[in-house]
């Protein structure tokens, strides 16, 4: 007998809205077979999932909506992988099985939904494993990149609505996200998801700790912007007079980031002097070396401002691992 839906008509309304605006970010998908992926996996997810709930009570189905949005506006992956993120949970969760995927998409979709299935399965056994072995284990499972990045994007979305389950299981979920999550966004060029990770993680583990970082960062916050300002303009000004084509954009260092120099040096928050960043990003030119041109940055910096020769660390001589 089929399951009924359980969702209100205003909850249906806002699934639907949702997934419009999850089409309406979806910049890759411009031809009209991709749309129409996309929608027919929402479609049968929403079917799948129609009488599901989550923890916090709202329809189950808002989040593979979710985890897909964050999929093509975060991570910029494409329909594909939209239509995966959309039906990540069904084979796991649900009666549709693999041959249901492969028989309404393809091969490779039902390898990657196989894929993200047999890790959430590895996830419930992984208790003697050591974090490191674990994250390569993660990365050698899977050939395809995809179910990884997905995989990154569900537990993304799962820190961000975490509120709805017991302290013991966000303390449990938020150590899992430090040790084994984050370090493999990081691995994977996602800085941005990788310190998202961290802060929501230093959240639940220590929640008292986080709330005083972050009131001190918010009392500061206008202090903030006016010196990012006064910093960027000289510079500005300079590039500029370069014919130098670039954005340059200043943010506060993320709590974590705070907390573990204040960790590390044994400081109290007051003594971290270095709360901000500015980061400049330029468009190359084709007549000079990359590499070149980010030293010619580099001098009109610090032509502006004396450096500190024992802070400065050298990624263009000597990159990270994963190309940073």
């Amino acid at each position: 007998m089929a399951k009924k839906s359980i969702f209100t008509k205003a909850e249906k309304e806002l699934i639907d809205e949702r997934f419009k605006d999850l089409l309406a970010n979806c910049k890759k998908c411009r031809r009209k077979s991709d749309r129409e992926m996309v929608i027919k996996a929402f479609t049968i997810a929403r079917e799948a999932h129609k009488s599901m709930r989550r923890k916090s009570g709202e329809p189950y189905i808002l989040h593979p909506i979710a985890v897909a949005k964050i999929v093509t506006t975060e991570i910029g992956l494409g329909p594909r992988s939209i239509a995966c993120a959309l039906l990540h949970d069904v084979v796991e969760d649900t009666d549709l099985t693999l041959e249901d995927i492969r028989y309404n998409f393809n091969d490779k979709t039902a390898s990657v939904i196989d894929g993200l299935t047999k890790i959430s399965g590895i996830f419930d056994n992984k208790s003697s494993m050591q974090a490191e072995n674990f994250r390569k284990m993660l990365l050698t499972l899977s050939d395809d990149v995809r179910v990884i990045l997905i995989k990154l994007g569900d537990r993304l979305h799962n820190m961000r609505t975490l509120d709805s389950l017991p302290p013991n299981k966000q303390v449990k979920i938020a150590g899992e996200t430090t040790y084994l999550y984050a370090p493999l966004a990081h691995r994977l060029g996602l800085y941005a998801i990788k310190t998202e990770m961290e802060d929501l993680s230093l959240k639940y583990r220590h929640p008292k700790l986080y709330d005083e970082i972050a009131v001190k960062i918010k009392s500061k916050e206008q202090n903030h912007l006016s010196e990012i300002n006064r910093f960027a303009l000289p510079i500005i000004d300079k590039l500029e007079k370069e014919k130098i084509k670039f954005d340059i954009n200043g943010r506060p260092k993320s709590i974590v980031s705070i907390w573990n120099k204040m960790n590390n040096k044994n400081v109290p928050f007051e003594e971290v002097y270095d709360l901000l960043a500015i980061r400049i990003i330029f468009e190359p030119s084709d007549d000079i070396p990359e590499k070149t041109q980010c030293w010619n940055i580099y001098s009109i910096i610090t032509d502006t401002y004396m450096p500190k020769p024992d802070r400065i660390r050298d990624w263009l001589s000597t990159p990270k691992a994963n190309g940073y």
